[in-house]
Protein backbone atom coordinates (compact mmCIF):
# COMPACT_ATOMS: atom_id res chain seq x y z
CA UNK A 1 0.00 0.00 0.00
CA UNK A 2 2.71 2.51 0.91
CA UNK A 3 4.61 1.97 -2.35
CA UNK A 4 1.54 3.04 -4.33
CA UNK A 5 0.74 5.86 -1.91
CA UNK A 6 4.28 7.25 -2.14
CA UNK A 7 4.30 6.97 -5.94
CA UNK A 8 0.96 8.76 -6.24
CA UNK A 9 1.91 11.41 -3.68
CA UNK A 10 5.06 12.25 -5.66
CA UNK A 11 2.92 12.72 -8.77
CA UNK A 12 0.35 14.76 -6.87
CA UNK A 13 2.66 17.25 -5.14
CA UNK A 14 5.82 17.12 -7.24
CA UNK A 15 4.78 19.71 -9.82
CA UNK A 16 3.12 22.20 -7.47
CA UNK A 17 5.04 25.45 -7.48
CA UNK A 18 3.43 27.79 -4.95
CA UNK A 19 0.54 26.22 -3.10
CA UNK A 20 1.75 24.82 0.21
CA UNK A 21 -1.77 24.68 1.63
CA UNK A 22 -2.85 22.68 -1.42
CA UNK A 23 0.05 20.27 -0.94
CA UNK A 24 -0.97 19.62 2.67
CA UNK A 25 -4.65 19.33 1.76
CA UNK A 26 -4.07 16.88 -1.07
CA UNK A 27 -1.58 14.84 0.95
CA UNK A 28 -4.08 14.54 3.83
CA UNK A 29 -6.88 13.61 1.41
CA UNK A 30 -4.79 10.97 -0.36
CA UNK A 31 -3.64 9.35 2.88
CA UNK A 32 -7.18 9.43 4.30
CA UNK A 33 -8.66 7.95 1.14
CA UNK A 34 -6.08 5.16 0.84
CA UNK A 35 -5.83 4.15 4.50
CA UNK A 36 -9.35 4.68 5.80
CA UNK A 37 -8.07 5.96 9.14
CA UNK A 38 -10.40 8.01 11.35
CA UNK A 39 -8.46 11.29 11.15
CA UNK A 40 -5.52 12.35 8.95
CA UNK A 41 -4.06 15.82 9.02
CA UNK A 42 -1.29 18.25 9.62
CA UNK A 43 -0.37 20.67 12.36
CA UNK A 44 2.21 23.31 11.42
CA UNK A 45 4.53 25.22 13.74
CA UNK A 46 3.52 28.87 13.84
CA UNK A 47 4.05 31.46 16.57
CA UNK A 48 5.52 28.85 18.92
CA UNK A 49 2.61 26.39 18.75
CA UNK A 50 1.32 23.70 16.43
CA UNK A 51 -1.65 25.14 14.54
CA UNK A 52 -4.28 23.09 12.78
CA UNK A 53 -3.62 22.84 9.05
CA UNK A 54 -5.40 20.85 6.30
CA UNK A 55 -6.96 17.58 7.45
CA UNK A 56 -9.60 14.96 6.69
CA UNK A 57 -12.01 13.72 9.35
CA UNK A 58 -14.03 15.23 12.17
CA UNK A 59 -13.33 18.63 13.74
CA UNK A 60 -10.01 18.91 15.56
CA UNK A 61 -8.10 20.93 18.13
CA UNK A 62 -6.89 24.32 16.87
CA UNK A 63 -3.60 24.61 18.78
CA UNK A 64 -1.22 22.25 20.51
CA UNK A 65 1.65 23.41 22.68
CA UNK A 66 5.27 22.26 22.52
CA UNK A 67 5.58 19.01 24.46
CA UNK A 68 1.80 18.66 24.92
CA UNK A 69 -0.11 15.58 23.83
CA UNK A 70 1.19 13.18 21.22
CA UNK A 71 1.66 15.88 18.55
CA UNK A 72 3.48 18.31 20.81
CA UNK A 73 5.66 15.52 22.20
CA UNK A 74 6.63 14.35 18.69
CA UNK A 75 7.52 17.97 17.90
CA UNK A 76 9.57 18.29 21.09
CA UNK A 77 11.42 14.99 20.61
CA UNK A 78 11.74 15.36 16.83
CA UNK A 79 10.79 11.75 16.23
CA UNK A 80 7.84 9.62 15.19
CA UNK A 81 5.58 8.48 18.00
CA UNK A 82 3.40 5.39 17.70
CA UNK A 83 0.79 5.21 20.46
CA UNK A 84 -1.07 1.87 20.66
CA UNK A 85 -3.57 3.17 23.25
CA UNK A 86 -4.06 6.93 23.49
CA UNK A 87 -5.66 6.62 26.92
CA UNK A 88 -2.34 5.36 28.27
CA UNK A 89 -0.32 8.26 26.83
CA UNK A 90 0.38 10.80 29.60
CA UNK A 91 -1.19 14.14 28.71
CA UNK A 92 -3.03 12.86 25.64
CA UNK A 93 -5.23 15.59 24.15
CA UNK A 94 -8.58 14.05 23.24
CA UNK A 95 -9.91 15.98 20.26
CA UNK A 96 -12.28 13.03 19.75
CA UNK A 97 -13.25 10.32 22.20
CA UNK A 98 -13.43 7.92 19.23
CA UNK A 99 -9.66 7.98 18.70
CA UNK A 100 -8.02 4.86 20.16
CA UNK A 101 -4.50 4.83 18.70
CA UNK A 102 -2.31 7.39 16.99
CA UNK A 103 0.85 7.95 14.99
CA UNK A 104 2.54 11.34 14.67
CA UNK A 105 5.39 11.96 12.24
CA UNK A 106 7.46 15.18 12.22
CA UNK A 107 7.88 17.28 9.07
CA UNK A 108 11.29 18.89 8.78
CA UNK A 109 12.27 22.12 7.11
CA UNK A 110 15.33 22.56 4.90
CA UNK A 111 17.38 23.33 8.02
CA UNK A 112 16.31 20.09 9.71
CA UNK A 113 14.05 21.78 12.25
CA UNK A 114 10.56 20.39 12.83
CA UNK A 115 8.10 22.66 10.97
CA UNK A 116 4.98 20.56 11.52
CA UNK A 117 3.63 17.09 12.08
CA UNK A 118 1.46 14.57 10.29
CA UNK A 119 -1.09 13.24 12.76
CA UNK A 120 -3.15 10.10 12.10
CA UNK A 121 -5.74 8.64 14.45
CA UNK A 122 -7.47 5.28 14.31
CA UNK A 123 -10.66 4.08 15.97
CA UNK A 124 -8.89 0.76 16.53
CA UNK A 125 -6.37 0.19 19.33
CA UNK A 126 -2.83 -0.74 18.27
CA UNK A 127 -3.53 0.16 14.62
CA UNK A 128 0.00 1.26 13.70
CA UNK A 129 3.22 -0.71 13.34
CA UNK A 130 6.76 -0.31 11.95
CA UNK A 131 5.48 -0.64 8.38
CA UNK A 132 3.19 2.35 8.97
CA UNK A 133 5.98 4.29 10.67
CA UNK A 134 8.40 3.71 7.79
CA UNK A 135 5.79 4.39 5.11
CA UNK A 136 4.51 7.58 6.74
CA UNK A 137 8.03 8.84 7.39
CA UNK A 138 8.65 8.48 3.64
CA UNK A 139 5.40 10.34 2.97
CA UNK A 140 6.55 13.16 5.24
CA UNK A 141 9.87 13.44 3.40
CA UNK A 142 7.97 13.98 0.13
CA UNK A 143 5.62 16.53 1.71
CA UNK A 144 8.51 18.34 3.40
CA UNK A 145 10.51 18.48 0.17
CA UNK A 146 7.54 20.11 -1.50
CA UNK A 147 6.98 22.54 1.38
CA UNK A 148 10.66 23.44 1.53
CA UNK A 149 10.26 24.96 -1.91
CA UNK A 150 7.67 27.39 -0.56
CA UNK A 151 6.64 28.77 2.85
CA UNK A 152 3.47 27.56 4.54
CA UNK A 153 1.07 30.30 5.59
CA UNK A 154 -2.13 29.51 7.44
Amino acid sequence: MYDELIRDLRLLVGGVDDNATGVLANAAALIYERTGYFWVGFYMVEDGVLKLAPFQGPAACYRIGFGRGVCGTAWERGCTLVVPDVEEFPGHIACSSLSRSEIVVPLRGADGEVVGVLDIDSREPDAFDDTDREGLESVCVIVAESLNRRPYRS
